[in-house]
């Protein structure tokens, strides 16, 4: 469950499992090979020591044979990946020197911890013998295997939120919305009709404050800037129901009104500028929020900037908005991991 409601910035969204899927199997598989290929290519390259030898540097990866995916069985997420690895060093002494040798890693492997890995390093062949392979095998194979642990944290990290599927009572809930399967409802600390809280009487003048946020999406300005205003999308990152009206003056309306305004501005692909309001605030009370998306070739930069909030109440709208627009919408559509 999440909640944006009193006091912790979250709503509430019960979700239900597919009824054709009985027994709540869910099994998932992400191929994130070619994704693995670029990210430990990223973290090898220009890997650097040095010592009073001279200095050693990671110049080429021209070897990176095996695969990696990501299973989500039954909300328990598994991974697999198994690398060869050959990379290749180039050495300078002190006098200017080059020297050149290669690097091998056979066994980067799931069923391997960081301090199991087989990590060789060696001269080319009919190179002189160098103070600097000494220098490898003792600084550099450290680097390496931090480099490589690296790779792992990354993978888990950047995609455990598109894969764990949330859970209601132990029982994984689909994460494509539909009529049969989503239920939106309100508890007693949520926002809804169910509480009322004291709010001020209309005509009274409340401080506010303002904050911004700055976020990437590995998406295109145009997809991101329909996310926004697409009623079908909306209603698949928020699990529920949405009333969203994406044109000039339009109004939207979220989790049963808990989140409502209109769009006063729209610059297609580039801006998004909307009065918007939570229902507990005071009557008729609305924020400014301008989004600004940034072209950036293969990503897009997202600004936001929220004007007129409510004093005591930026840091709810503020984790809100990061957890269950900007999260949630990576987590829906795949713009938070590159995916080959």
């Amino acid at each position: 469950m999440a909640k944006w409601g009193e006091g912790d910035p979250r709503w509430i969204v019960e979700e239900r499992a597919d009824a054709t899927n009985v027994n709540n199997w869910h099994w998932t598989e992400r191929d994130v090979t070619g994704w693995s290929t670029d990210k430990l290519k990223e973290l090898l390259l220009g890997l650097r020591v040095e010592g009073p030898e001279g200095s050693c540097e990671v110049t080429d990866v021209p070897k990176l044979d095996g695969e990696a995916s990501i299973n989500n069985r039954k909300g328990k997420l598994i991974y697999f990946y198994e690398w060869n690895v050959t990379a290749t060093w180039t050495g300078t002494s002190k006098a200017g020197i080059k020297y050149k040798g290669n690097i091998s890693v056979p066994n980067l492997s799931d069923e391997n911890d960081m301090d199991d890995l087989d990590i060789s390093v060696s001269l080319c062949k009919d190179e002189p013998n160098t103070p600097l392979t000494e220098l490898m095998k003792k600084e550099g194979v450290k680097k390496v295997r931090s480099a490589l642990g690296s790779y792992v944290d990354h993978l888990k990290s950047e995609f455990t939120q598109g894969m764990i599927l949330p859970t209601v009572n132990g029982v994984v809930s689909n994460p494509q919305p539909s009529q049969t399967q989503t239920k939106v409802k309100l508890d007693k600390t949520q926002i809804g009709p169910s509480v009322s809280a004291p709010s001020p009487k209309t005509g009274v003048k409340v401080p506010t404050c303002k904050f911004s946020l700055k976020e990437t999406f590995l998406t295109s300005p145009d997809e991101l800037y329909n996310t926004f205003i697409n009623k079908d999308m909306v209603q698949a990152f928020t699990h529920s129901a949405a009333v969203v009206d994406g044109v000039k003056g339009g109004k939207f309306q979220l989790l049963e009104g808990s989140v409502s305004g209109d769009f006063t501005e729209l610059v297609p692909d580039k801006k998004i500028v909307m009065k918007w309001r939570f229902k507990t605030w005071p009557p008729e009370h609305y924020a400014t929020v301008t989004l600004k998306m940034k072209d950036q070739g293969s990503e897009t930069e997202l600004k936001l900037e929220c004007d007129g909030v409510p004093t005591g109440e930026e840091d709810r709208t503020k984790e809100g908005w990061k957890r269950y627009y900007f999260e949630a919408i990576k987590q829906t559509f795949g713009y938070g991991a590159r995916l080959y």
